[in-house]
């Protein structure tokens, strides 16, 4: 009720109440026989909204601005001054009604942003004194130690103590709870669906996540929908038409009744009012997506849009290193490098220890606690990890108290051809393995830039501070894109502003340097909730929604609501000069010219209200969130079989014939425990969800085939070790063996990259 009671409140909502009340009671009264005070009834309804309009023109004038209110205003002057007092009555209803439903729609279109404001926490549960006190969120200061009761919202940024179940719909649109571990960073603004838990505050409220979205939003309310409507684009022409028919009627007949009539008729409402519900409209979709839209004109903007420019790092790519490869030697297995260099890297505060950090925790490995830690700023840690001296680095740190290792210098090698981070490990003085950490393509990357060409953008540009090699690579790897490398923020800014004479641009970034070339661009967008408040502030475009899909979601919005828009200025358009042809005929005087005249209107803003509803592609269920964390779950689990597949065939021909038949032997029965109910689970339940989903005869036959292919190299790698002899391969097996062992490697990393890529795009197909 709250939105209608505002309604009524408004300017346009008490002059829809007199005109409301004047029109039946002169009706009443004329009934009655009183025509005198029936006219000055309508009369009363009348001129509060001439004065309205009057006001309006006026101000149109000052600001040296054409507006078609000028011929509502000839149309009820003219109808008080022809004693035509029931038809200004008409007309001004039919103009306040218009105008309150444009107050009502832009009020209802709205209530997604909205909903994010009443979230705002407004106090925290502090430890103070050995006991948790409510103190008010303006005292919350950096480390202090907080209490988050289940149901309650995260009242501040900070870092989690314990394991925690998130609720994150109203922040960044993902319907599914995310579970957090300890010491992973938490935002506020999120509910806590789970149990109580602790926290440690990283920022003060002012400081936090959720203040700064808030600020966005009341940004983005303050904006008018357009900038200008689309009847005053075209305001003199339409004038002009208008004056030129009612003046040729009146010529032609000689009766000044007819020229009323087309003037009536001619009462631009649809034209005034179906372009800001239909973008006020999309802006509110938009919204359902996690896209924050700071005005329609950026909405009209984003639709027209034909080129594209995107930062690399954080947009392209997910912003953070991850864990792609784990070489080792002899003496540790792939997960015990990894174990001990996480351990290490626990007592680290630096970027790349939180990751190797998380792919230990990702893998399921216990982190013992390390104790006499050094760390060497720029180089690397040492220190004791269960009695065993254990240093983490660079080659430098790790090769100054160890012996280079023989896989070393093509693994760095490896890491500069893709612009990879290389941790090394020592072990006691021995180098005993190195991690590859990569920032990865996003999963939703190259569906996301398939998708937006065919929304009509014609150039796709990649720039990026890296140097030429790296961004070469990731431009290989997306295929389609223009890459310019070792770009500065000044570089980036002349691009903007060139490609600008070939059509609306748009530029996607996350960080600070970004704001210059986000703030240049037509449409500014940027990437994240937790991206940099200047490159946020500086965009027209939020994505809430840390994926770059959503930016398609909001392409397509944007694109339907402007189609939306002109549809609707061209159906009452079109009715209205229809109706100034038969009114200038005589056919339709100014009463029934009015009434029909209200009848356009319904019909153009009803049309601009389909505006709300989202584009059919986003409608339909997802994959089933059972399926969806089962196949999450397994996947991670399969990334360390991947990496010791890898790591035997790598090793397999150096291997003594009696062990490396004891590591086949064990990594057949890996292969039969894991990954072969893992693919059948797939292919028997999860493929057949999805296919109902996706339509068509059999859309997972592609990547039910590769299916196939690896049960086939399993049973032929299983057959072939079941048949070696008791002391080993001999030179000739253990080439074949290791030849299975790389093809399987390979089409398994591609087919679980193909189903993340998959899972990924499917999980965001549900509405928010």
């Amino acid at each position: 009720m709250e939105p209608a009671w505002r309604f009524f409140r408004s300017t346009h909502g008490v002059l829809l109440a007199l005109c409301a009340l004047t029109l039946p009671a002169g009706l009443l009264l004329h009934w009655m026989g009183r025509a005198g005070a029936a006219q000055a009834a309508w009369a009363l309804g009348a001129l509060p909204v001439a004065a309205m309009l009057a006001w309006q023109v006026l101000r149109g004038l000052w600001q040296r601005q054409a507006g078609v209110d000028v011929l509502a205003l000839i149309a009820v002057v003219m109808a008080l001054l022809l004693g035509q007092a029931l038809t200004a009555a008409v007309i001004a209803l039919m103009l306040a009604s218009g105008r309150a439903l444009e107050d009502y729609a832009e009020a209802r279109a709205q209530r997604e942003m909205t909903a994010l404001l009443r979230q705002a926490p407004r106090r925290a549960h502090r430890l103070e004194a050995g006991e948790w006190r409510v103190v008010e969120l303006a005292a919350v200061e950096v480390d202090d130690r907080l209490l988050v009761p289940h149901g309650e919202v995260v009242p501040v940024d900070g870092v989690l103590d314990g394991t925690a179940e998130l609720d994150e719909s109203a922040l960044t649109g993902e319907a599914r709870p995310q579970s957090l571990m300890p010491g992973e960073a938490v935002l506020s603004g999120v509910i806590n669906v789970g149990a109580a838990f602790e926290m440690r505050a990283t920022a003060r409220a002012d400081a936090s996540t959720f203040a700064g979205i808030v600020r966005l939003v009341g940004a983005a309310q303050r904006e008018r929908s357009p900038g200008a409507r689309l009847a005053d684009r075209y305001a003199a022409g339409f004038i002009v038409l208008t004056l030129a028919a009612a003046g040729a009627a009146w010529a032609v007949s000689g009766e000044l009744m007819r020229a009323l009539a087309v003037l009536v008729v001619a009462t631009p409402c649809p034209l005034i009012l179906a372009v800001p519900v239909a973008i006020v409209s999309g802006m509110s979709a938009c919204a359902r997506r996690g896209v924050l839209v700071k005005g329609g004109g950026a909405l009209e903007r984003l639709a027209r849009a034909r080129i594209l420019f995107f930062d690399k790092t954080g947009t392209l790519t997910g912003g953070r290193a991850r864990l792609v490869d784990i070489a080792h030697g002899a003496e540790f297995g792939a997960d015990e490098v990894l174990r001990l260099a996480a351990a290490l890297a626990q007592a680290s505060g630096h970027v790349t220890s939180a990751a190797v950090v998380s792919a230990a925790r990702e893998r399921g490995l216990s982190l013992p606690a390390p104790q006499a830690v050094v760390e060497s700023p720029g180089a690397g840690v040492d220190g004791a990890v269960q009695g065993r001296h254990v240093a983490i680095g660079s080659y430098a740190h790790i090769a100054a108290q160890a012996a280079p290792a023989p896989w070393s210098e093509a693994f760095l090698r490896r890491s500069a051809y893709e612009g990879a981070t290389a941790v090394f490990v020592g072990v006691d003085g021995t180098m005993v393995g190195a991690l590859r950490l990569l920032d990865g393509i996003r999963l939703e990357t190259p569906r996301a830039l398939r998708l937006l060409r065919r929304e009509g953008l014609q150039r796709i540009v990649m720039l990026t501070g890296d140097r030429a090699d790296v961004a070469e690579w990731v431009g290989a790897l997306l295929g389609g894109l223009e890459v310019r490398a070792s770009q500065r923020p000044a570089d980036k800014l002349d691009a903007i502003r060139a490609a600008r004479a070939d059509g609306g641009v748009i530029m996607v970034g996350d960080g600070v340097n970004d704001a210059p070339a986000l703030a240049a661009a037509d449409v500014g967008v940027a990437m994240g909730a937790r991206g940099a408040a200047a490159s946020a502030e500086a965009a027209d475009v939020v994505l809430l929604v840390d994926r770059l899909d959503r930016l398609v979601d909001a392409r397509r919005i944007a694109r339907r609501a402007r189609r939306i828009a002109l549809q609707s200025v061209a159906l009452g358009m079109g009715l209205s000069l229809v109706a100034m042809l038969v009114a200038a005929a005589g056919a339709l005087p100014p009463l029934a010219g009015a009434l029909l005249q209200e009848f356009i209107d319904v019909a153009a803003i009803a049309n601009a209200l389909r505006a709300l509803r989202a584009p059919a592609s986003h409608a339909g269920a997802a994959l089933a969130p059972a399926h969806a964390q089962r196949v999450h779950a397994e996947h991670t689990e399969l990334a360390a079989m991947l990496d010791r597949i890898r790591a035997l065939a790598e090793q397999l021909p150096q291997l003594e014939p009696a062990r490396a038949r004891s590591e086949l032997r064990a990594l057949a029965g890996a292969l039969a425990a894991h990954l072969l109910p893992h693919e059948l689970h797939e292919d028997a339940e999860v493929y057949p969800a999805i296919g109902e989903l996706l339509g068509g005869d059999d859309p997972m036959a592609a990547l039910s085939a590769t299916h196939r292919e690896i049960f086939r190299s399993t049973r032929l790698l299983t057959q072939m070790i079941d048949d070696l002899p008791a002391d080993g391969p001999d030179p000739a097996s253990a080439r074949e063996l290791q030849q299975l062992l790389f093809g399987l490697d390979a089409i398994l990393r591609l087919h679980v990259a193909q189903e993340d890529e998959l899972f990924h795009a499917l999980e965001a197909v549900a509405p928010a």
